[in-house]
């Protein structure tokens, strides 16, 4: 397992040299670069801008872990569904040329007075069709499990997966407070779709809000090997709060060390 760190919220106010200092002292391998951010990775880039941006990434030794977008499938509108396929596959263009191996879309909701199952089913269907052109890219396509209590209802999104029906149509787990069962355990859920993981996010991992120790554990019995993206809120001490973050998921993950010359350790 790999550790990153999401734009989404503490760096969303960093470019993308910000970026690359920032993982550099804080041990971190990889960044999703989530859009409207200041990093300024998004479709309007030309292809040499494209280009320069890949190399500013390869040449630190920091990983684009993945591009973080807004694309939802959910709505009855059959446009507005065609035009977030459109857009993500666009999305998916501008992964493959900075180097990113996926993107994230999202569920989000359950229009009003609809059958979840109906949007299970065009939210799947419209995830397969960008998973199959992404697949052409050598992107994967990482739906996220978001949004509205249906649509981050683990069992609605392996509907939404068995819809997909593609190899490259992958889940992106949120860690989502609720997805433990009555004895606290989110392994049930987590056997739903373990099988399709192929990002992660996580939270706060100092916090009791959440059985972190189960998770890591659930994903080296799945020998994951992708990134763990922390998505965290503003610190106004980022670099010295993300140290301590860093510790605690090799702590987790069985792969602290001292020393770890991969660390930036002056105070």
């Amino acid at each position: 397992m790999k550790l990153g760190v999401v734009t989404y919220n503490i760096a969303s106010e960093m470019t993308c040299d910000e970026l690359i200092s920032f993982c550099k002292k804080t041990g971190f391998v990889g960044v999703e670069l989530r859009t409207t951010h200041a990093h300024g990775v998004e479709v309007t880039l030309s292809a040499a801008e494209r280009a320069a941006v890949r190399k500013k990434f390869e040449d630190a030794g920091v990983a684009i872990a993945g591009l973080g977008s807004t694309f939802e499938f959910h709505s009855h509108d059959p446009g507005e569904v065609e035009k977030h396929v459109a857009g993500a596959i666009e999305y998916a263009k501008l992964a493959a040329d900075v180097g990113a191996p996926g993107i994230k879309v999202r569920p989000n909701s359950v229009p009003r007075g609809e059958d979840p199952e109906i949007t299970y089913e065009r939210i799947g269907n419209a995830w397969g069709r960008v998973a199959a052109a992404a697949a052409e890219l050598g992107v994967e396509v990482w739906m996220e499990v978001h949004g509205h209590e249906a649509t981050r209802h683990l069992p609605g999104v392996r509907k939404m997966l068995d819809h997909a029906n593609h190899p490259n149509a992958l889940v992106c787990w949120n860690s989502n407070p609720g997805e433990e069962d009555e004895n606290g355990s989110i392994r049930p859920n987590f056997e739903l779709v373990k099988h399709a993981i192929g990002e992660v996010h996580i939270t706060d991992i100092g916090v009791y809000q959440y059985p972190w120790q189960e998770l890591f554990t659930l994903l080296r019995e799945i020998n994951y090997t992708g990134y763990c993206l922390a998505e965290i809120q503003y610190n106004p001490e980022p670099e010295r709060f993300m140290r301590y973050y860093k510790t605690l998921f090799d702590l987790y993950t069985g792969t602290y060390r001292y020393p770890n010359p991969d660390v930036y350790t002056d105070a």
